[in-house]
C-alpha cells in the first residue's frame, strides 16, 4: 500500500473509532483559521495542533513561522511532535513508573525505558472537542476540551481539559491550557510543543537566531533526559546560559541533547507567576518572538533529531532547524520529591498560560 494511503487509512479508522460511540460521541477532525489583519494562526483539534503562524517581517513579507505538516493525515503518524499539545504528563517519566498516594501506577513506555509525553496515544494523538470558535473580529479564539478517562495510558483518575488559543493586538497569540481532576489524584503537566523558525518554516537553520532566557539555574539530564541526579545547578560559566542575549549556534557542538548534539534541556525560570521566560530575534526578517508564562521550567529543543524531515509546502526540514520553548513542570517531578510537585487532586485546577508576543 502506498505511504499516502495508508495515512488516509489511519485518519479515517480513528474518525471511524470516535464515532463508535454514536451521536454523543461524535467528534470530526477540523482546521480552524484564526486571522487578525496580517496576523494568522491556523489550529486543528487533532492534537489541540498549532499548524501555522503567520506574520510580516521587517519588510512586510508574510511567512508561516511553524514547522509542520500539509494534511491532518500526516499529523496522525508524526513522529516529531510538530505543533501539539501534550500531555497528561509531558516529557519523561523515568521507567514509566511513580507512586502517588501510596500507589504505584505504570503508563505506557514509548521512549527506550521510559514514558514520554503521555504514552504512544497522549493528548497529541487524540481528538479534541471543539467547544468554541470565532475566527475573525476583534478576539478570534478557539477553545478546545477533551475529557482524560481513568486509566487512559496508566494515569489515575478522569480528567476535564482545555486549551484556548486567541489572537490579540498586536500581534500576540495566547495559549490557556487547564485541567481538573474529577475523581482521583493525578499529575498533570502539559506542554505546548510547536517549532518556530522565525525566518519561516524551511528557510534553514535557527543557528543564527538569537536567544535570551530567564534562566540562572537548570536541572543536569543524563543521556535519556532525565534529571537523574535531582540537582539544579547554576547555568554560569556553562554552554547553557542565555541570560544575555546569544545566537543559538554560538556554543550548541558543546553540549548534548541525550545522545546527539544540540539542546535538549530542562530550565527553572527565575521568579514565580506570570512573567517573560524568554526572547528570541531572527535579524535577517527582523522578526521577533517574546514568550511570557506561568510554569516554574521550560525545556529548550533545538531541532536536534530533524534530519531531512518532510514538512509542509515542499519543504524539508534539516538538524536545527527550529527551536521549541516548551514550559512545563520540572521533568520527571513524579519520581522526585524535591522538585515542586505537579499533583491535582479532585476538585482543583491546573492552569498553564503562555503568551507569544511577536514584532518585527
Amino acid at each position: 500500500m502506498m505511504a499516502g494511503a495508508r495515512l488516509s487509512l489511519a485518519l479515517l479508522c480513528l474518525v471511524a473509532s470516535a464515532l463508535a460511540g454514536g451521536a454523543g460521541a461524535r467528534k470530526m477532525v477540523g482546521v480552524y483559521v484564526l486571522r487578525k489583519g496580517d496576523f494568522s494562526v491556523k489550529v486543528t483539534n487533532w492534537g489541540a495542533t498549532i499548524m501555522s503562524v503567520v506574520l510580516p517581517d521587517s519588510k512586510g513579507n508574510l511567512a508561516d513561522v511553524v514547522l509542520g505538516k500539509d494534511t491532518i493525515a500526516e499529523y496522525v503518524n508524526d513522529t516529531s511532535y510538530f505543533g501539539p499539545v501534550n500531555g497528561r504528563v509531558a516529557q519523561r517519566i523515568a521507567r514509566g513508573r511513580f507512586v502517588l498516594d501510596g500507589k504505584v501506577y505504570h503508563t505506557y513506555i514509548n521512549d527506550g525505558k521510559n514514558a514520554i509525553h503521555g504514552g504512544h496515544r497522549g493528548f497529541s494523538k487524540v481528538i479534541w472537542t471543539v467547544k468554541e470558535y470565532v475566527g475573525g473580529g476583534d478576539s478570534p479564539h478557539i477553545t478546545l476540551y477533551y475529557r482524560s478517562f481513568d486509566g487512559e495510558q496508566g494515569f489515575p483518575g478522569d480528567l476535564d481539559a482545555y486549551v484556548t488559543y486567541q489572537l490579540s493586538s498586536p500581534y500576540v497569540l495566547a495559549v490557556r491550557m487547564n485541567a481538573t481532576a474529577l475523581n482521583k489524584a493525578t499529575p498533570v503537566n502539559f506542554l505546548q510543543h510547536t517549532y518556530w523558525n522565525l525566518g519561516g518554516h524551511g528557510s534553514g537553520d535557527v543557528l543564527g537566531h538569537t536567544l535570551q532566557l530567564s534562566a540562572s539555574r537548570y536541572t543536569p539530564l543524563d543521556e535519556e533526559l532525565l534529571p537523574s541526579s535531582g540537582v539544579v545547578a547554576p547555568v554560569a560559566g556553562t554552554p547553557y546560559d542565555f541570560r544575555s542575549p546569544t545566537p543559538i549556534g554560538a556554543r550548541i557542538r558543546q553540549v548534548m541533547g541525550g545522545r546527539i548534539a544540540g539542546y535538549d534541556i530542562n530550565y527553572v525560570i527565575d521568579g514565580d507567576g506570570m512573567r517573560k521566560v524568554a526572547a528570541a530575534r531572527d535579524g535577517a526578517s527582523g522578526r521577533a518572538l517574546e514568550l511570557w508564562a506561568n510554569q516554574p521550567a521550560m525545556q529548550l529543543y533545538t531541532g536536534n533529531w530533524l534530519n531531512n524531515t518532510k514538512g509542509k509546502d515542499g519543504k524539508v526540514y534539516g538538524q536545527y532547524g527550529a527551536f521549541c520553548l516548551e514550559t512545563q513542570g520540572y521533568v520527571d517531578a513524579v519520581n522526585h520529591p524535591e522538585f515542586p510537585s505537579m499533583t491535582v487532586r479532585p476538585g482543583q485546577v491546573y492552569k498553564h498560560d503562555m503568551v507569544f508576543k511577536f514584532s518585527f
